[in-house]
């Protein structure tokens, strides 16, 4: 058996071992609000649900390994001491893991991926609506653990209301585990869904991806693409050259039989095709290909 004193591995290391034994463990995507009132939203999957009388739910943002610097949703819960935790299940995984992704101050996660923005009753941040259940919250307490990269800092929640969507009540009126479909973390790109167990989500790029909001709006509004769809097109670094593009289509008899159909349909069609096979690359090329041969 391997043993290990804490101290005398590095902190990526332990990291990674802490997140790979202890799972799966719960998402909370947190919603907060800065200074200057933009939106953040961001997930966690340190969290859980500690106490029911009164409702506290807790989550840790911890300080970044890299390079010890802290979050902005730590930051704007020190701010303003309220959050939104909203649960994540399956029909969002995509779209919260491209939330994950570092985007400068002042961004707002929301728009970039892809989530909907809806007014709380109590509290300034917003609900993503996507989510199936949202807990606004005030921030009773903040707890650092440490100083250095990878300690954590327990926000302390307590559920002023709870929101649930209709949709995943079962006949009695409680949640049904099949219909809310959650997901949960574990170590690496793993995560488990309660129905089907584990699958993988690659993590967002170390650059930025360029957001739901960069799809062109006749594909990010067509029915062909779900949420995690647009998610993975979300995260890509760049969009291919038209040199690339037209490579592609002249080497791909695939591509040439979709686009002589001349059918948008069918393009779009293709292109979910690829992103089924996580052929992003591909589907993106698909997408803006035009009929020139």
């Amino acid at each position: 058996m391997l043993t290990i004193d804490p101290k005398e591995l590095s902190t990526p290391k332990l990291h990674g071992y802490l997140q790979s034994a202890v799972g799966p463990r719960p998402i909370a995507l947190a919603s907060t609000i800065d200074s200057n009132g933009v939106p953040n939203v961001s997930p966690f999957s340190f969290f859980n649900l500690f106490s029911s009388n009164p409702p506290v739910l807790i989550f840790s943002p911890s300080r970044r390994v890299r390079d010890n610097t802290v979050k902005h949703t730590l930051l704007n819960a020190e701010l303003n001491r309220e959050v939104v935790i909203n649960v994540v299940n399956y029909a969002m995984v995509q779209q919260t893991s491209l939330s994950s992704t570092e985007y400068a101050g002042g961004v707002n996660e929301f728009i970039k991926a892809g989530f909907t923005m809806l007014p709380s009753d109590i509290v300034k941040p917003f609900r993503v609506k996507e989510a199936p259940v949202q807990f606004e919250c005030r921030v009773n307490d903040i707890i650092a653990l440490g100083t250095e990269g990878g300690a954590g800092n327990l926000i302390l929640c307590e559920v002023l209301k709870m929101h649930i969507d209709e949709s995943v009540l079962d006949d009695a009126g409680n949640i049904d585990q099949h219909k809310i479909d959650l997901v949960s973390r574990l170590g690496g790109n793993w995560y488990s869904r309660s129905a089907d167990g584990l699958f993988e989500v690659e993590k967002p790029l170390t650059t930025l991806g360029i957001g739901v909001d960069a799809i062109p709006d006749d594909v990010r509004q067509s029915t062909v693409f779900d949420g995690n769809d647009l998610g993975k097109l979300g995260n890509i670094e760049r969009l291919p050259t038209t040199e690339e593009i037209d490579t592609f289509v002249k080497e791909s008899f695939e591509a040439k039989a979709v686009l002589s159909a001349d059918d948008p349909d069918k393009k779009l069609a293709k292109a979910k095709e690829y992103l089924d096979q996580n052929r992003l690359t591909e589907a993106w090329k698909i997408i803006l290909a035009k009929k020139n041969f």
